[in-house]
């Protein structure tokens, strides 16, 4: 099949042969001109039997959607909430659209028919990603999990992450480290009973610090002093990460501006690497020195080996299946802290905001929690699987508010059709979940919350059922869901089992999120606790 370009040449040719012509006729050479004249008509003849030939072979049309300005495309018309303004032009365009954004080709799919299709039935196709360059700075050039194209660095790398920090024994290994950082965090609320906490602040400090301890571990070295090396200001940085790969950048949209950095972007995101740089090399020196002081083969003192301790190991090791140098280590430890922290610290301050504004759900969940823990008993993980109705709720939460509601975007490796249009090579493609967890053609008043939806049928997090699918689904799949649901549970259980918790009065209380490459509440949530276990001693640490 002729490409555009292909078209674009024989126009250029034919023009070129008549301006000749024109060049020659003036100088009268009569044969020349005969000469160049049959040319310029054959070549005219076979560009018109080329194009009767197109346009009968042509494949399948790009799927339907605006039209927008020279250049810039439909940039100008999209405004802030892409997945409320992409749902709405699905209303008008179908369940699957195109729209030129700058260069850029992008196809949007509203439906979990669609996302079936893009996950599951051409998974391959769709396997690989397109990262703002945001994200390829802060992923040290998409060294990592998340961005890294479909391929066999990406597959040894994740299946590194999972085997050996999201492993089910790993996870039972390091359950220790939950527990005393819940533990804390209950205590410290406890201390700070009648005051406004921000609720998504203390879930945040909570995982990070359970994160780092997985990830560079507690060793004889760190006793006495903060073992976490992350220091004050880190989750501000996050923040700024996050909102950076979200915010929109004429950079990605028209890549010949790259160079420019017109808004900044890049420039902001390289100094909130160089930070989260220095907390690497001062995790990785520590770990190298308490490395080369110990015993070859010898691990933390809760048997386990943490994984700066094994990257550095496989950096070592030149027949491995994967060649590690610094730069890979430190944009693993960048995925696992900024996915494991951002999104499971967002979700607690939804789940709570929704728990708040539905009294009888927190009733619920409280009468659910008396049941299964008692009230002279804290809550330990081997409880998180009885409390089938704060799972439900949890669940809920998510469909409602999806943390990434057009997923991380996929481009395909090969022009492809679904759905009887064109999807070239190339593009990128988003995943509309918002729309398809909001569908009332697939959920029963869907804007309203309701737990009990959860609680009949089995469900759970990883794309098995396409109507709800908060991490997506096939081989791009998160695969820190194992480690997010444990902490997930068990925060919000501690929270709703030691306090009781009411919004301040002088506060107006609401529910709109605020669009980026992970959702979050618009106003963030603060909230008062109060005694609820009659037994001081149980909020000690």
């Amino acid at each position: 099949m002729i490409t555009e370009v292909g078209y674009d040449n024989i126009c250029h040719s034919i023009i070129t042969f008549w301006s000749w012509w024109w060049e020659v006729q003036s100088s009268q050479d009569e044969l020349a001109r005969a000469v160049l004249t049959v040319s310029a008509l054959v070549l005219v003849l076979v560009w018109y039997k080329w194009t009767l030939s197109y346009s009968s072979k042509r494949s399948a049309p790009l799927p339907p959607g605006p039209y927008g300005l020279p250049i810039v495309g439909y940039l100008p018309f999209l405004g802030h909430n892409l997945h409320e303004r992409f749902t709405m032009m699905a209303h008008k365009y179908g369940p699957i659209f195109s729209l030129r954004l700058g260069s850029k080709l992008h196809i949007v799919v509203n439906t979990m028919d669609l996302v079936k299709i893009v996950t599951r039935d051409l998974d391959g196709t769709f396997a690989n990603r397109c990262p703002p360059l945001t994200a390829i700075i802060m992923s040290y050039g998409a060294s990592d999990v998340a961005w890294s194209n479909n391929n066999a660095y990406w597959r040894n790398m994740r299946k590194l992450l999972v085997s050996k920090v999201l492993s089910n024994a790993n996870l039972k290994a390091t359950q220790s480290f939950r527990r005393h950082e819940v533990r804390k965090t209950i205590n410290e609320v406890y201390n700070k009973i009648g005051e406004i906490i921000n609720i998504n602040k203390i879930a945040f400090e909570t995982e990070v610090n359970v994160v780092t301890s997985m990830l560079w571990g507690r060793s004889k070295s760190t006793e006495g002093k903060d073992s976490s090396y992350i220091g004050d200001g880190f989750q501000e940085v996050e923040f700024k990460i996050m909102e950076l790969m979200g915010a929109p950048n004429i950079s990605d949209f028209i890549p010949l501006l790259s160079r420019f950095d017109l808004q900044g972007r890049q420039r902001d995101m390289q100094r909130q690497l160089e930070f989260v740089d220095r907390i690497f090399d001062s995790v990785i020196e520590e770990r190298i020195k308490v490395n080369s002081s110990r015993i070859d083969g010898e691990v933390e003192e809760d048997g386990r080996k943490d994984l700066v301790q094994i990257l550095l190991e496989l950096k070592e090791q030149k027949d491995g299946p994967i060649l590690f140098d610094i730069i890979q280590i430190k944009a693993l430890l960048m995925d696992v802290i900024v996915a494991a922290t951002d999104t499971a610290s967002t979700m607690v301050e939804w789940v709570m905001a929704e728990i708040l504004h539905n009294p009888d759900v927190m009733k619920k969940v409280q009468n659910e929690l008396t049941k299964v823990v008692g009230m002279n008993n804290i809550v330990e993980e081997s409880h998180l699987s009885k409390l089938t109705y704060l799972d439900g709720v949890i669940k809920e939460t998510f469909r409602l508010h999806p943390p990434l509601p057009l997923l991380v975007q996929r481009c395909p490796d090969e022009s492809c059709t679904v759905a009887g249009y064109t999807i070239p090579k190339g593009c990128i493609v988003s995943m509309n979940v918002w729309a398809i967890h909001r569908d009332p053609k697939i959920w029963a008043d869907p804007l309203e919350f309701k737990p009990e939806r959860f609680l009949n049928d089995k469900w759970d997090y990883y794309g098995n059922n396409l109507k709800f699918l908060p991490f997506g689904s096939g081989r791009r799949m998160c695969p820190g869901i194992p480690l997010g649901e444990k902490m997930l549970v068990y925060i919000l259980a501690s929270l709703l089992h030691s306090f009781e918790w009411r919004l301040p009065t002088d506060e107006e209380f609401e529910l709109s999120d605020e669009f980026g490459l992970v959702t979050k509440k618009r106003k963030p949530l603060t909230a008062i606790p109060s005694q609820r276990l009659s037994n001081a001693n149980l909020f000690m640490g």
